[in-house]
């Protein structure tokens, strides 16, 4: 699994030469993500049938759940912000959101969840799904507003 952070060392050796990469991290960035991206070059940009450039057009499908995801929490947060009456049904909202997205991480395939996939799987699942149910609880709790 590749991190998404560079170490400290390998920022120093790229400060000082910002052309040259280490046999290792070539080795090892050619062998994880297969010949498409190896033939790409240093940047990650995925070559297509016919060596055209389809890395714009796959990250977004590969963000799609990410950002439905932000979109939904944003029109929960609106909607919570309205007013003292929709307090408890944005919080329902909220948490609806998180347990959507724990099932979305769970069924999506690594390659397919985008910027869901932070941690393992089960992690991602285990943290969005105890922050839903968290809320949930807490949105069926609280009581309703006048």
């Amino acid at each position: 699994m590749r991190h998404s952070a560079p170490s400290a060392s390998r920022l120093r050796r790229q400060r000082r030469d910002p052309g040259a990469r280490s046999a290792a991290a070539t080795n090892s960035g050619a062998h994880a993500a297969g010949p498409h991206r190896a033939a790409a070059g240093q940047h990650g940009a995925a070559a297509g049938p016919g060596g055209a450039d389809v890395s714009g057009r796959a990250w977004w499908r590969r963000q799609l759940p990410y950002g439905i995801a932000l979109c939904c929490l944003a029109a929960a947060l609106i909607w919570m912000r309205q007013g003292g009456q929709s307090v408890k049904g944005g919080t329902l909202a909220v948490a609806g959101t998180l347990l959507a997205t724990a099932l979305a991480r769970l069924a999506l395939p690594e390659r397919r969840a985008g910027m869901l996939a932070s941690r393992r799987r089960l992690a991602d699942v285990a943290v969005l799904a105890a922050f839903g149910v968290g809320l949930l609880v807490a949105g069926l709790v609280l009581p309703p507003q006048t």
